[in-house]
C-alpha cells in the first residue's frame, strides 16, 4: 500500500564488487560460495539507517497497547472499561469478551489464551489491548481499565507440577511432555561412578529490538501485518485462526529484524495489532517498551539436572543416568521439542553403550518458556561437561583424554539408537580446540593503572592481582540440527534469471544469520551471474520457508534455492544442447555456473547463455524423514548433527569472586564453509550468549514475579566483557546437506558455557554446579 512507510526497500539488491579475490584463479567476480562479500544491509545497519520493525509507520495510524497481569496467578472477577473508553483519543479496548473466534494460540500445543478471560497464569499475562491516536494516550487507556483480581497460590516450583498430587494450574495439566530413554542394559554398572546435581538458571535472548509491528485492515475483512519474526507462516496460520478468518485473508510481511535467537518464534502482540485494526478500521502499530519485551516472550528453560556416570577403570563409558526437571513456565510453547532435544542430546557426544534417561517438562506460574540458541542442550550439555571432568578427576586422567576416549565417531550408536551415518569430527573439534594458543599468563602484582580493565572487576580495580587465579577448562557438546521426530520440514523457493539478473523469491526470516548473503552466493555460483535481487519476504507470493531456527534455513532455504538455480540452469542446458545440436547430457554444469561442452568452444555462463529470455523455476527442498521416539526412546529421530568443543581460560578474584573470561578456542564441525566471515561472527556471537550464561545473565524470578526487567539489571556480556576468541572450522561436508553445509548459530553457545564454569571450577578449586556463576557461589 502506498501510504504505508514500512522504511523497507522493495528489494535486497546484491551487487558484488567486479574485482575477483587476491590470489584467486576463479573467473568472474566475488561473491560465490566461499567467498565473504558483504551483506546487502550491512552498511544501513552500522549507518543507523536501516528499518527495523519499530520504524514501520502508516498515514493515520493508531497506537496500541498491551494491558498484563501484575499477578502470577489469579482469578479475574470481573473487569470494566468504562473509564479508558471515555478517554479522548481511544479508539477501542478489547477484551477476551471480545474475541471473535479461537481463544488460544500455540506453536506446538494451542493452549494459551489471546487474552485472558476467566484466569491469569503469569505475571505478564496479557488481559487487554487499546488502540488510540497517541501512544501515550494508550498506555493511559490501559491504566485506567479496572480489573478485579482474586490473587491465588502461585504454583512456582517445577518439582512440585511434577507431583502428580499438586492441582493442575492449567486444563491440559502441569506435565507437558515427559520422555524416557532406555538403552541398552540398565542395570549395568561400572567400576568408577560419579554423580552430581546442576541447575541451569533462566536465560533471556536480550535481542535489541523488542517486539514491534504494524496491522493493516485491508477493507474486505483481512489484514496485512508487518512484523519482525522468525516464521511468517506460521505466524499467519496462527493469527488467521484466532481471527476466525482463512489463511489467505492474513498477509504477513517481514519487517526488519533487531535479533531474535528464539525468542521470535512464538507470536507476542501479532494477533492483539490485527484484532485492533480489523475493529478500529485503522492500521495500528505495537512496540513493547523493554519493560514489557522482558515478560512479552519466552526464556530459555531453567534446568535441575541429575547424573550418574559409570566407567571401568580404563575410562570407557559404561552408563549414564540422567533425570532432567525443565520448568515451562505457564504455557507449553516449544516445550516439547526443548525437552525432547535434551533427552536425545543428554549423554553427550560420547559414546554410551547403555542410558537410562528421564526428561519432564512441566507448567508454572513463572514466565513461559520456549526456544533459545542450543534449544535444550545447552542445559545438558553443562552437566554432562561438569560429570565428565569428575570422571576424569575420578579415574585419575586427563579430562582432554578421556573425552577422545569416548568420542563418537562415523558408524556409533547413539543412546536413541540411531547410528551415525555422517562425519561426526568430534575428536577433530577436540584436537583443534586445544592446538590453538593459550594466552600469556599474568605477572604477580604488576596491572598498572592501565591494565586494571583485563583484571576481574575492571576498572573498579577491586582485584588484588597476587589473589587473581587463572583456571583452564574444556567442554564438548552437540545438537541435532533441522527438525526432528517425524516433523515434516520443507523450504519453497523461487528463481528467476531475466536478462542478466537472478531474483531470489523466498519466504526466509531474516534475522541476523544471513541468508540475504547466501541466497546470493548460491545463485552466483549456480547461475554465473552477477546481481542478484532478494525479493521481501512474504506469505502471499510463496510458500513457507519454515522458521529461522534449529540452524536449519542454510541447509533447507539454501537447497530450496540451490534446486531452483539447477532446474532453471537444466532449462538453460537444454535450450544451449538444441542450438548445437547435442545431447544436454553432454553439457556439464560447473560449480561457477558455467555450461561446458565436450567442445573447448563451448564454455558460457548459464546467465551469458538465457541471453534475453526469461527463465524461471521453483523449487521445495524437504529434508530425510525422521520418525518418533518409542516408548524406550528409540528412533531414527534426528536428520544430523553438528559437533563442538570449547575450551575456556578464566581469571577469577578469589576473595569476592569476580570472574573475568580471558580467552575461549573453539572447534567446530561446520561441514562447509560458505561464508568465512558470517561463520565466524555466529562462533563469536555464540560463545558471548554462552559467557553471559555462565557468568551474569539470568532472569530472576521470585515467587512468580520477575525482578530485573531491564538491562539495568539483566547484564549482558559487553566489550568490554568479551573474550578473546580463536576458531578452526572442521571441513567434513554432510553428504545429506545440498550444499555440505551444516548451520553454525547454535553450537557456539552450547558448550562455551560448560567450558567457562570448568575453568572457574580449576581455578578456585569450588565445584560449582549451578549458572550463572554467582559471586557468593566462589566465596
Amino acid at each position: 500500500m502506498s501510504d504505508i512507510d514500512t522504511g523497507i526497500r522493495d528489494t535486497i539488491v546484491d551487487r558484488p564488487p567486479v574485482e575477483a579475490p587476491p590470489g584467486s584463479t576463479r573467473r568472474g567476480r566475488k561473491g560465490r560460495l566461499g567467498d565473504s562479500p558483504n551483506r546487502p544491509d550491512g552498511p544501513p545497519k552500522v549507518q543507523g539507517q536501516f528499518a527495523f520493525s519499530s520504524d514501520l509507520h502508516a498515514e493515520g495510524m493508531l497506537w496500541g497497547r498491551t494491558l498484563r497481569s501484575p499477578h502470577p496467578h489469579a482469578r479475574i472477577r470481573s473487569i470494566d472499561t468504562t473509564q479508558a473508553v471515555a478517554i479522548p483519543g481511544v479508539a477501542c479496548v478489547l477484551t477476551a469478551a471480545d474475541l471473535p473466534a479461537t481463544p488460544n494460540y500455540g506453536l506446538i500445543h494451542a493452549d494459551q489464551p489471546v487474552l485472558a478471560g476467566d484466569v491469569v497464569r503469569y505475571q505478564g499475562e496479557a488481559v487487554a489491548i487499546v488502540a488510540a491516536h497517541h501512544p501515550d494516550t494508550a498506555a493511559q487507556a490501559a491504566t485506567a481499565i479496572v480489573i478485579d483480581y482474586e490473587p491465588l497460590a502461585p504454583l512456582v516450583d517445577a518439582g512440585a507440577a511434577d507431583d502428580p498430587t499438586t492441582p493442575a494450574i492449567h486444563p491440559d495439566g502441569n506435565v507437558v511432555r515427559r520422555i524416557t530413554i532406555r538403552h541398552g542394559d540398565g542395570d549395568a554398572t561400572g567400576d568408577v561412578v560419579v554423580e552430581g546435581d546442576y541447575e541451569v538458571g533462566m536465560q533471556d535472548q536480550a535481542f535489541l529490538g523488542p517486539e514491534s509491528g504494524l496491522a493493516v485492515p485491508d477493507g474486505d475483512g483481512g489484514v496485512e501485518l508487518w512484523v519482525a519474526t522468525q516464521w511468517l507462516h506460521e505466524d499467519r496460520d496462527q493469527v488467521a485462526a484466532c481471527l476466525g478468518l482463512p489463511p489467505e485473508a492474513v498477509r504477513l510481511h517481514l519487517a526488519g529484524v533487531g535479533g531474535a535467537f528464539g525468542a521470535r518464534e512464538d507470536i507476542s502482540f501479532q494477533v492483539h495489532a490485527c484484532l485492533l485494526a480489523l475493529r478500529s478500521g485503522r492500521p495500528v502499530k505495537m512496540s513493547y517498551p523493554r519493560e514489557e519485551s522482558f515478560v512479552g516472550h519466552v526464556h530459555r528453560h531453567p534446568a535441575r539436572l541429575r547424573y550418574r556416570h559409570h566407567a571401568t577403570r580404563e575410562g570407557d563409558l559404561v552408563k549414564v543416568e540422567a533425570e532432567i526437571l525443565m520448568d515451562g513456565g505457564a504455557y507449553a510453547s516449544s516445550s516439547p521439542a526443548v525437552v525432547g532435544n535434551a533427552a536425545r542430546m543428554a549423554a553427550g557426544p560420547y559414546r554410551v553403550p547403555n542410558a537410562v534417561v528421564d526428561a519432564t517438562v512441566v507448567r508454572t506460574n513463572n514466565p513461559p518458556c520456549g526456544a533459545m540458541r542450543g534449544f535444550g542442550a545447552v542445559q545438558v550439555c553443562f552437566a554432562h561437561e561438569a560429570q565428565m571432568d569428575r570422571l576424569a578427576a575420578a579415574l585419575g586422567v586427563d579430562p582432554v583424554e578421556l573425552r577422545l576416549r569416548n568420542a563418537l565417531e562415523p558408524g556409533d550408536t547413539l543412546i536413541t539408537g540411531q547410528t551415525l551415518r555422517a562425519p561426526a569430527p568430534v575428536a577433530e573439534c577436540i584436537r583443534a580446540t586445544i592446538a590453538h594458543p593459550l594466552p600469556a599468563s599474568p605477572e604477580p602484582s604488576s596491572a598498572s593503572p592501565g591494565e586494571w580493565l583485563d583484571l576481574p572487576g575492571g576498572l573498579g580495580r577491586t582485584a588484588d592481582p597476587d589473589r587473581v587465579h587463572r583456571g583452564v577448562g574444556l567442554a564438548v557438546g552437540f545438537k541435532n540440527i533441522l527438525y526432528s521426530e517425524g516433523f515434516d520440514d520443507s523450504s519453497e523457493a523461487r528463481v528467476r534469471l531475466e536478462r542478466g539478473v537472478a531474483t531470489v523469491t523466498c519466504a526466509v526470516a531474516e534475522v541476523g544469520q544471513g541468508f540475504v548473503t547466501i541466497a546470493a552466493q548460491i545463485a552466483r555460483s549456480t547461475l554465473g551471474c552477477d546481481e542478484v535481487v532478494l525479493e521481501p519476504a512474504e506469505t502471499t507470493s510463496i510458500g513457507s520457508a519454515g522458521s529461522s531456527s534449529a540452524s536449519r534455513q542454510t541447509w533447507m532455504s539454501g537447497g530450496a534455492v540451490l534446486h531452483a538455480c539447477r532446474q532453471l540452469a537444466d532449462e538453460v542446458r537444454a535450450k544451449v544442447a538444441a542450438a548445437h545440436g547435442v545431447a544436454p547430457t553432454t553439457l556439464t554444469l560447473t560449480d561457477d555456473g558455467r555450461l561446458v561442452g565436450p567442445d573447448a568452444g563451448l564454455d558460457v555462463t548459464v546467465t551469458e547463455a538465457a541471453g534475453d529470455e526469461t527463465y524461471s523455476a521453483t523449487a521445495v527442498h524437504h529434508h530425510r524423514p525422521t520418525v518418533p521416539m518409542d516408548d524406550d526412546g528409540q528412533g531414527d529421530a534426528d536428520v544430523a548433527y553438528a559437533f563442538a568443543a570449547h575450551r575456556a581460560v578464566v581469571d577469577v578474584d578469589v576473595d569476592l569472586g569476580l570472574v573475568r573470561v580471558v580467552q575461549v578456542t573453539t572447534g567446530q564441525d561446520v561441514g562447509r564453509v560458505l561464508h568465512p566471515v558470517q561463520v565466524m561472527g555466529q562462533i563469536e556471537g555464540g560463545i558471548a550468549q554462552g559467557v553471559g550464561l555462565a557468568v551474569m545473565e539470568e532472569l530472576v524470578v521470585n515467587d512468580g514475579l520477575v525482578r530485573n526487567p531491564s538491562f539495568t539489571d539483566y547484564l549482558i556480556p559487553t566489550i568490554a566483557d568479551a573474550p578473546e576468541v580463536l576458531a578452526t572450522c572442521i571441513e567434513e561436508p554432510d553428504p545429506q546437506s545440498p550444499l555440505g553445509a551444516k548451520g553454525v548459530g547454535e553450537p557456539p553457545t552450547i558448550s562455551s558455557t560448560a567450558a567457562v564454569v570448568a575453568a572457574i571450577r580449576a581455578a578456585t578449586g569450588v565445584d560449582v554446579a549451578r549458572v550463572p556463576v554467582r559471586p557468593w557461589d566462589l566465596v
